[in-house]
């Protein structure tokens, strides 16, 4: 399984003391999924929520991408078949053929962008197509 996770903490929406969350991002049984859960250090109030689907919630995102740094998704191949690339975007991110049009675009002319375990789901689909592909930490 690809997982990545974090600690956030904030403030309790009850009580308004210090609230600690869990959160995270994995692939399990082929599909992208998330989870939070915490518990506020004061009134104890507490949460577990957990789903899946092509677009994880942004809360959940940047708080990844703020502990881990984002992670490229790059062709390692000069010239892969533009269909086999949209193809497999479209399953993965459940996109329109303009939407897989513009991504493959993107990801032949500088890569994608985003959580690692984003860009591996990609690469799983990807590489399920036999487009050759690889995921990098991003250093900008």
């Amino acid at each position: 399984m690809i997982t990545q996770g974090t600690k956030v903490t904030g403030r309790c929406e009850r009580c308004g003391g210090v609230r600690t969350s869990d959160i995270g991002q994995f692939i399990e049984h082929g599909r992208l999924s998330w989870g939070s859960d915490g518990r506020c250090e004061d009134c104890r109030d507490g949460w577990c929520e957990q789903d899946s689907g092509p677009v994880t919630p942004e809360y959940i995102r940047q708080a990844l991408l703020q502990a881990h740094g984002p992670a490229q998704l790059r062709l390692t191949e000069e010239k892969p078949r533009l269909a086999l690339v949209m193809k497999a975007l479209r399953e993965a991110q459940e996109l329109t053929l303009g939407e897989a049009r513009a991504r493959a675009a993107q990801l032949a002319a500088s890569g994608l962008v985003g959580t690692l375990v984003e860009m591996e789901f990609l690469a799983i689909h990807l590489r399920k197509q036999a487009v050759a592909v690889a995921v990098d930490l991003h250093t900008e």
